[in-house]
C-alpha cells in the first residue's frame, strides 16, 4: 500500500483528503508537528507528500527544498495561490505537480495514480523488458557515453556523476532515447505527466533548464539544443 504524507494546516481540509486517500485505497497521514517535520517523514517514508504551501513558521517551498537534500519522491504543491510564478517557484524549488485552491479531488487522484505509476508502478523505468528501452542496459541508459543510472537517479559522463531530481531524469531519459532527434515539447510534458492540458508550458522550460545546469556541471554546457518551433535535442557529437 502506498503512503502519502499530507502537509496541511487546515484540519478540514487534511482530514478530507486523508479520507480521501483512504478511500482509493492509499494509506495516508497527516503532518502533525509543523515546526520540523522531518523526523515525522524519515519516520513514516511515504511513497508521495501532498504540501501546501501556506504553512506555520516555514512555507511550502522552504520544506520542498529541505525534504530535496534528502529524499526524491514526488511532492505535490497545493496552495489557493494561481500565479503562474508561483507554479514556477514550485517546480523550481523541487515540486513534481501544482493542485490551485478549491482543490478538485478527481484531479488531485489523477495526478497522485500518475506519480505513482510513473515513480514505482507499471511506468516505472526500472519495469518491462529492458530490450525494449534503446541503450539500455541492466537499469542504466547509455547515450554516446553518457549514463544515466534509472535506480539512483544520477547522470554520469567521463566518471563525473551528479543527482537528479525526478523530474530531472524523467527528461534526461526522453532525451537519451532520442539522442541526436529533435524531442517534441508535446512529447516531453508527456513525459512528465500523464495529460499535457493540466499542466502550464512554463514547467517544462523550467525543468529542462535545470537538467541543462546539471549537465553542465559535469561539462556538457552545449548537450541540449533548442529547435526552435519543435522542441529540443540532445546532441553529444560536438561535446
Amino acid at each position: 500500500m502506498y503512503r502519502i504524507f499530507i502537509v496541511e494546516d487546515d484540519v478540514k481540509i487534511g482530514t478530507i483528503l486523508k479520507k480521501n486517500m483512504e478511500k482509493y485505497g492509499f494509506e495516508a497521514v497527516c503532518v502533525s508537528q509543523f515546526r520540523d517535520m522531518m523526523p515525522e517523514l524519515e519516520v513514516y517514508e511515504p511513497h508521495l507528500i501532498l504540501l501546501d504551501i501556506n504553512l506555520p513558521y516555514f512555507d511550502g517551498y522552504y520544506w520542498c527544498r529541505q525534504i530535496r537534500t534528502r529524499w526524491n519522491m514526488p511532492i505535490i504543491f497545493l496552495s489557493a495561490r494561481d500565479g503562474e510564478m508561483d507554479q514556477v517557484m514550485a517546480i523550481e524549488n523541487g515540486g513534481d505537480d501544482y493542485i490551485t485552491k478549491p482543490i478538485q479531488l478527481d484531479l488531485l487522484m489523477a495526478k497522485i495514480k500518475s506519480l505513482i505509476r510513473r515513480v514505482y508502478g507499471e511506468y516505472a523505468a526500472m519495469t518491462g523488458p529492458v530490450s525494449t528501452v534503446r541503450g539500455m542496459h541492466e537499469g542504466r541508459l547509455d547515450a554516446q557515453g553518457l549514463l544515466l543510472h534509472l535506480g539512483r537517479n544520477e547522470i554520469e559522463w567521463l566518471g563525473e556523476k551528479v543527482e537528479l531530481t525526478k523530474n530531472e531524469r524523467l527528461l534526461a531519459e526522453s532525451f537519451m532515447q532520442h539522442a541526436g532527434q529533435i524531442v517534441s515539447r508535446e512529447l516531453l510534458l508527456e513525459a512528465l505527466w500523464d495529460d499535457v492540458q493540466f499542466v502550464d508550458d512554463n514547467t517544462l522550460t523550467v525543468n529542462v533548464t535545470r537538467l541543462r545546469k546539471k549537465l553542465e556541471l559535469l561539462g556538457l554546457p552545449k548537450a541540449i539544443e533548442t529547435v526552435r518551433g519543435q522542441g529540443y535535442k540532445l546532441n553529444l557529437d560536438e561535446e
